[in-house]
This record gives structure tokens, C-alpha cells and sequence, in this order.
């Protein structure tokens, strides 16, 4: 099973409502298992063929397999299992403590959510088997969610501590992961199509789950379309110029034309013989629940796949929808399965908790359906890992708030102060997965009997 505290989470509150939750948590994140998506995609026989991409096999001199992201390592596993020995080499970067064992592929654990002297070697074993590819190779690149951080390579002058700081102050900053990824791109000399350049004259073929609200594919070896000017917006709106590193703001301020992210117009200017197969997104990922719900004689509407902004403003929404449904049937008329996907934020201030988004989405929600005897809410990371936890996420119905009262659990401090995994470890709220084999940004399924 994916979820492994299944027992405790529906041994109290609103326990019918609970298992239906868990049950279609549980289906949907095995419908969209990134080992069985990217399998299903190669096709090999004489020829490798992968959607509707051919490759002559007998033109291919080598073959290679790199990559990084959380759970990557199914992807990985895929790519292995269908091509077996005519794999030459490969190395993939997974989260440390996660992932599925490869053969042929090697695997090296890396910092997330922030990159560290792992990142480092990690990213330059990929460079060395990048750079050794030769015009008749094929590299395939694996990417998920987490790439960046676990494959930070930043420039000489700056050190991997000082780029993981910037990496944590935007983390903290509340801005989205787009904006995020801009810096953290422009922090890495292997990010936003980098890879790709290095990997240049041999072909690549990336197999991508996309993990970013903007649902376009993304990752080192695709063409960037930010830039350092954008990169260095970011930092100064989000007021983190002043606290970042003197080494960072003068790489931004002298930055050189030549570390610039490639662009397409650059790959097509070379010759970069590139292509991507997007094998899943959230959108997958919110109608293999509509799937469930319908097995289960539940309506289900998705209501967005593209939810971002502070946790505690789209759990409070969510909720409120919730109580719209419970009291006057609309805008749906109960019993519903309502599903959103996508990833918010948290702003953190100097002194915190511990907590991650998905729990704190709950929390603030768990406050404004109290008294429900219909509403269940769940938000999990599908990646298993919500913020620097090892929590996936939180689920919390109509008695939640009371129990808590009855535990003397203050949920509204424990909110204020970004406190929210204590809460849920201390009511056994708090959702525990084994390896969930993808990583496609967070879940929140809403159910009302």
C-alpha cells in the first residue's frame, strides 16, 4: 500500500469519510506510477520507439540514462527494464531515503529541498558522462520534481552553501515555483537546457513529469525561457537581494552573456537534437481520481489543476466550498468527490514551526469545517515528502478542531506559527506513505456524504 498509517488515520473522526479519501488517494497515485507510464511508452524491437518517436537501433552507437528528481528512480527503472543490456552506462540522482533499487543504472542520494556538497557530486557525475556522449549516442533523461536542487552545480565563484541559501530564502519567501526555479536555474551550471548543450552532438530523449503549476515541459535539457534579468527580479522582488551572499549578487551583476540559460532559437542555432515526452502531469493525476470516484458511484468534479498562492488561503477556500455543498448543494449537489491539484505556498517568517504546505492546507481547513459530521479533507504531497518533512500530508474532517481542543492542541496558534506537523503527529492526522513512484506537485480531494 501507498499510504502506510492507513489503520490509524480511520481509527476516529469521521471514519466512513476517511476511508473513501484513502481509498481514492491510494488508486489515483498507483494510476499515475511513473514506472508503469514511461514502461508503457517503449516499444522495443528492432527499432526503439517510444510514442511516436522512432529510433533506428542499429545506428545507435551507445546508449546512456541520467536524470535526477524525487522518485526518479522508477522512471529510471522503466527505461532499464525495457532496454536492458544495450543501456552502456547511467547515473540518476534520487531524493536520500526514497526511491526503487535500479541494476545497470547507478544511483546517488542528493539534497532536497535543498542542495548540498551530494547535489554537487551528483551533478558532476552527470556531467562526466554527459560530456563523454558522442555524435551517434542516445542519452535518455529522466526528470522529475526536484531536479534542480539535487543536481545544483553552482559556478566556481559561488559555493554550493551560498546557492543553497538563495535556495532557501526563495523557499521561504512564498514565491512560486516558477520563480523559484528561475534563480535556482541560473544558480546551476547544468539547469535550464544546459544539460542539453553539454550532452551536444549525441541525441537526447527525455522522459518528463511535469511538476510546475505552468504544465510546460521544463527540466536541464529543455530550452529556457527565463533569463538572468528575470532571475535577479526575483530576488529583488521578494526582498532577498540585500540577504543573500556578496559572491551571488555579483555573479547576477556581472552576468555573463555566455552562462545565459539556452533558448530554442540556441539549440536549433547548434544543432541540439533534442526531444521530450511529457509521460504525466497533474492533470493525469486529477482525472485518475475522477476515475476512482466514479468506481466508488461518486460524482466528482476537478475544480482546478493549477491551485497556487499561501496554503492557508486555498485550504480556507476549499473549505468553504465544502460547507457551500454541505448546506445549500451547491455548486454541486452532495455526495462529491471535489478534487484541485497543484502547489501553494508558505510564507515563513524568522521563527517557525515544522510543517509543509499540504499540512498547513489542512490545518486552516480543519478550522473552518469544525463541526461537519459530512466533510473530509485531504491535501498530500504525491512525491511522500510535504516540505522538509517526512510527512506526504494531512487529513482532517468535522471533528477535527474538537479533538484537538479535548488533546489541548491550539490550532490557531499552532497555524500562526507554522506549526502544523506537531498537530497532526500528536491527532494522528498526519498521512505517512511508502515510495509513491511519482512526483506530479499535491493533491486535495474534498468529500461530502
Amino acid at each position: 500500500m501507498i499510504v502506510r498509517n492507513w489503520q490509524a488515520l480511520t481509527s476516529h473522526g469521521n471514519t466512513s469519510g476517511r476511508e473513501i479519501v484513502l481509498r481514492i488517494i491510494e488508486s489515483a497515485i498507483e494510476q499515475v506510477n511513473s514506472y508503469r507510464l514511461v514502461r508503457e511508452q517503449i516499444k522495443v524491437a528492432r527499432d526503439l520507439s517510444v510514442g511516436a518517436l522512432k529510433y533506428e537501433l542499429g545506428n545507435i552507437r551507445k546508449i546512456f540514462v541520467i536524470g535526477a528528481g524525487k522518485q526518479v528512480t522508477f522512471v529510471a527503472s522503466a527505461v532499464e527494464d525495457a532496454l536492458q543490456d544495450r543501456i552502456s552506462d547511467g547515473i540518476v540522482v534520487e531524493k536520500k531515503g526514497w526511491g526503487c533499487k535500479t541494476n545497470r543504472i547507478k544511483v546517488i542520494e542528493g539534497g532536497h529541498p535543498l542542495p548540498d556538497e551530494t547535489s554537487v557530486k551528483g551533478a558532476n557525475e552527470i556531467v562526466r558522462m554527459a560530456t563523454n556522449a558522442e555524435k551517434d549516442d542516445l542519452v535518455i533523461v529522466c526528470v522529475t520534481g526536484g531536479c534542480s536542487s539535487l543536481i545544483m552545480l553552482p559556478p566556481d565563484t559561488i559555493t554550493i552553501r551560498e546557492a543553497g541559501e538563495v535556495c532557501r530564502l526563495l523557499l521561504n519567501s512564498g514565491a512560486p515555483i516558477e520563480d523559484v526555479n528561475a534563480v535556482r536555474k541560473h544558480l546551476s551550471q547544468v539547469g535550464g537546457g544546459k544539460l542539453a548543450m553539454l550532452i551536444h552532438p549525441a541525441e537526447v530523449l527525455s522522459f518528463i513529469a511535469v511538476d510546475e503549476v505552468a504544465g510546460v515541459p521544463w527540466g536541464p535539457s529543455v530550452p529556457d525561457t527565463t533569463s538572468f534579468s528575470d532571475a535577479k527580479n526575483v530576488l529583488m522582488r521578494y526582498d532577498l537581494w540585500s540577504r543573500i551572499s556578496a559572491s551571488v549578487r555579483d555573479y547576477f551583476d556581472r552576468a555573463d552573456p555566455l552562462q545565459e540559460t539556452p533558448k530554442a532559437a540556441d539549440f536549433r542555432r547548434i544543432g541540439v537534437r533534442e526531444h521530450h515526452v511529457v509521460f504525466a502531469d497533474n492533470s493525469m493525476l486529477c482525472r485518475a481520481v475522477e476515475r476512482k470516484a466514479s468506481d466508488l458511484g461518486l460524482r466528482s468534479m476537478t475544480i482546478s489543476t493549477s491551485v497556487e498562492g499561501e496554503a492557508k488561503d486555498a485550504g480556507i477556500f476549499l473549505a468553504s466550498i465544502a460547507k457551500e455543498v454541505e448546506k445549500n448543494e451547491r455548486p454541486f449537489k452532495p455526495p462529491v468527490v471535489i478534487i484541485a491539484g497543484g502547489e501553494t505556498t508558505v510564507t515563513i517568517p524568522a521563527s517557525h514551526g515544522e510543517g509543509g504546505r499540504n499540512q498547513e492546507l489542512a490545518l486552516a481547513a480543519a478550522m473552518k469545517i469544525a463541526g461537519s459530521r459530512r466533510i473530509t479533507l485531504a491535501s498530500v504531497a504525491t512525491d511522500g515528502t510535504d516540505g522538509p518533512t517526512d510527512i506526504a500530508g494531512a487529513i482532517v474532517d468535522g471533528y477535527t478542531m474538537e479533538q484537538a481542543t479535548e488533546a489541548g492542541v491550539d490550532l490557531v496558534e499552532s497555524l500562526r506559527l507554522h506549526n502544523s506537523s506537531s498537530v497532526f503527529r500528536r491527532l494522528n492526522d498526519a498521512v505517512y506513505t511508502n515510495d509513491t513512484g511519482t512526483n506530479l506537485m499535491d493533491l486535495i480531494i474534498v468529500y461530502v456524504s
